[in-house]
């Protein structure tokens, strides 16, 4: 079973204006996108604090060995 070819993409296009209505379906567009926005935001924001966690780590030893020596 492949992808929908041409008429059944407007089928489907047909069946989602008919229940959601001309005028909601760029709202949920946009709420879709924003939504995707948010997630590439906060998964990149969660991976930045293990880069400065280490980078962090890495100065509290260097400290740790100039106080040694």
């Amino acid at each position: 079973m492949g992808l929908p070819g041409g008429m059944e993409l407007i089928i489907i296009l047909v069946i989602v204006i008919l229940l959601f209505g001309a005028k909601k379906i760029p709202d949920l567009a946009k709420g879709l996108g924003t939504g995707i926005k948010e997630f590439k935001k906060a998964s990149k924001e969660e991976d930045k604090p293990e880069l400065s966690n280490k980078s962090d780590n890495e100065n509290e030893s260097d400290k740790k060995e100039d106080r040694e020596s």
